[in-house]
């Protein structure tokens, strides 16, 4: 029993004074920024750095992920974004409404990074629609990135704002 009260304690529902939510925030952007559209960066860069075989393998991944991407968006866009949104509405509500700190950090993680999804997507239709070159397979990629990386660091920094307020309120407060 007391090994079960360990591991709730170490979940606890105060998931902005929690480690495992700081630890989870910083590996989902870190991911967010690194797989762009499905392609790993490192591929990009060293695509841009060798050219030849690395950039003909990026065009390679980067056509199979746009595919799967857009093919997805197709089949089961309308569904998925209704269901997100409702998802998405309900934790705002017990986060935001009730005043559930576990539905606020759970939204607060969840909503930036569909951003990113739908990011995703417009990046995927805009590489298909152009047949984009290398060089301007690169560019996108690149440019994705950067805004994800954007993205990233204003959600972080607002989700900071919002804990430690959330902290130094439950601290003062009491509640």
């Amino acid at each position: 029993m007391a090994l079960l009260d360990n591991l709730l304690a170490m979940i606890e529902t105060r998931s902005f004074s929690a480690l495992w939510y700081w630890v989870l925030l910083a590996l989902a952007w870190s991911g967010a920024s690194h797989w762009v559209i499905g392609v790993p960066y490192d591929m990009v860069a060293r695509a841009r750095r060798h050219g030849g075989a690395a950039l003909h393998d990026l065009e390679a991944i980067a056509r199979i992920h746009v595919a799967r991407k857009l093919a997805f968006a197709q089949a089961m866009g309308i569904w998925v974004v209704a269901l997100f949104a409702a998802g998405l509405t309900t934790l705002m509500l017990l986060g935001f409404v009730y005043n559930i700190e576990l539905a606020q950090a759970v939204f607060l993680l969840i909503a930036p990074l569909s951003l990113v999804s739908l990011l995703g997507v417009w990046t995927a239709r805009r590489i298909a629609s152009q047949e984009a070159e290398a060089d301007a397979l690169c560019r996108i990629l690149a440019g994705h990135r950067l805004r994800v990386q954007l993205l990233g660091t204003l959600v972080i920094l607002v989700t900071a704002l919002w804990g430690t307020w959330r902290n130094l309120t439950y601290a003062v407060l009491g509640g």
